[in-house]
């Protein structure tokens, strides 16, 4: 075994709380499946898996010194996040019930990743506190890697099921608007937390 106990237990730990609770990524699979259902929640799911696990191990293998190196980097991505964001709650809050709107592609789910504060919190979390001692730099990323993603999967696809199991009460069009205005609603307060 390459970790012990003593070591995947705190990660898969913190993998999980770090997936589970509530952020950018939770939000957004909760209102796709509510609004788009959980298969075509699906792609959201794989990008954000996909891009987080891409992030997670370039982050291990030294992109993170780089935040302390040059901390304007955090700042850079706080307010490019908060923007996207922001941007992402405009478009659910206004999205008009019926409307033909789109989910999220595994690319745009995946490239979110790199702007969602969220996930670079985690990765560097990962990667400066995690990485697994007496393994080669990039088999130790690999590790911490496919850890956050087989905790992570189960733990979005529940976010997403949670929006499916109450897309039946938005059946009618005035709950599913306010329902989409404080999924919006929570997306912008999450932005402006990032600004702080």
């Amino acid at each position: 075994m390459l970790l012990s106990p003593a070591e995947l237990l705190p990660l898969m730990s913190y993998c999980f709380v770090m997936s589970g609770t509530p952020g950018p990524n939770n939000v957004m699979l909760a209102s796709s499946g509510a609004n788009f259902g959980y298969r075509r929640a699906l792609p959201l799911i794989i990008g954000i898996q996909v891009g987080g696990a891409l992030l997670t191990f370039v982050t291990c293998l030294g992109l993170g010194s780089l935040f302390n190196a040059f901390p304007v980097l955090h700042q850079i991505l706080r307010v490019t996040g908060a923007l996207y964001l922001i941007f992402l709650a405009w478009k659910l809050g206004t999205m008009k019930v019926g409307e033909a709107a789109k989910p999220l592609t595994i690319t745009q789910a995946a490239l979110f990743q790199a702007v969602n504060p969220k996930s670079w919190m985690k990765s560097i979390t990962l990667a400066s506190v995690f990485m697994p001692a007496g393994l080669s730099v990039p088999v130790g990323a690999l590790l911490v890697t496919v850890t956050g993603v087989l905790v992570g999967l189960p733990i979005s696809s529940t976010w997403a099921l949670f929006g499916v199991a109450i897309r039946r009460w938005l059946d009618d069009p005035l709950k599913r608007r306010i329902f989409n205005l404080s999924m919006g609603g929570t997306l912008l307060v999450l932005a402006i937390s990032f600004l702080r």
